[in-house]
């Protein structure tokens, strides 16, 4: 077998928040250009900074100097390749990937469940987090969860289940994180990067104020004028207080963008 083409190799995503979006970059800046991302019409993004899908919204997002483009159809797909530049289109029931044949499929949803992937979706089909058995409707699994088998590639099995606590960061799990107190139209006069002090109002849904729980800076922020419902989350406080982690991937989205990469690479032989 002859050396690989990374770049050749057309790789689909399902999703593009925070999580889809770390692997897409750490994809791209191992070589592999040819990536489109499938969102839903109105992504729901709260670390949107670093979330490919708010090119869905603006026609284009930039994550750590890669460029991302929303494109409608095929041909758009292909030109944002030869640009450069990643692809994300509106495709909530991923019907461009018959026609695009990708040789990877990443289901990066972050849904806890599947929501529709199976084995014989590509060559190579690889899910993120709960929700996926190795083997048998994906032929790899990554961990999502932090702690010591963050980013494990699982062959055979699934994920550890979802405990609905967050992961800790700076000393903080639950409290960090902001959530819809009723179903309704969010709305804030901040932004991400502002500094919060605890007891601070940062957002309101349906009239109904969310205060932060914790000092910290506003990392992440759901898009002004997004329906809700309850207890969606819709805002994370950083207690680090360094403003640079708001427009950089996490620690656990680039681990995870390295055990997709680790998958991939051990799979190369098949794609030859």
């Amino acid at each position: 077998m002859g050396p690989i083409d990374w770049s050749k190799i057309i790789i689909g995503i399902k999703g593009g928040g925070e999580m889809a979006s770390g692997v897409a970059v750490r994809l791209k800046r191992a070589g592999f250009s040819r990536i489109f991302m499938m969102e839903i019409d109105h992504p729901l993004a709260v670390r949107r900074a670093v979330s490919f899908c708010e090119a869905i919204h603006d026609t284009k997002a930039i994550v750590e100097g890669i460029e991302a483009v929303r494109t409608r159809h095929k041909d758009d797909i292909l030109a944002a390749w030869h640009r450069g530049q990643l692809a994300v289109l509106a495709d909530p029931g991923w019907s461009i990937l018959k026609e695009m044949q990708a040789q990877v499929l990443i289901d990066a949803t972050i849904a806890k469940r599947n929501l529709g992937t199976t084995i014989e979706d590509a060559p190579l089909v690889i899910g993120l987090g709960p929700g996926f058995t190795a083997s048998v409707d994906v032929h790899r699994v990554v961990e999502t969860m932090r702690g010591h088998d963050l980013g494990r590639v699982i062959e055979k099995g699934s994920a550890q289940p979802n405990t609905g606590v967050p992961g800790n960061i700076g000393g903080h799990t639950v409290d960090r994180v902001l959530r819809a107190p009723a179903s309704g139209v969010f709305h804030s006069e901040r932004k991400i990067t502002d500094k919060v002090r605890a007891g601070d109002v940062v957002c309101s849904v349906a009239g109904k104020d969310v205060v932060s729980k914790i000092d910290g800076i506003i990392r992440g922020l759901i898009r002004e004028g997004t329906l809700v419902h309850e207890g969606l989350k819709i805002g994370d406080i950083d207690p680090r207080g360094c403003v640079e982690y708001c427009s950089t991937v996490s620690e656990k989205s680039r681990a995870i963008g390295g055990s997709v990469l680790e998958a991939i690479l051990a799979a190369s032989c098949g794609m030859g």
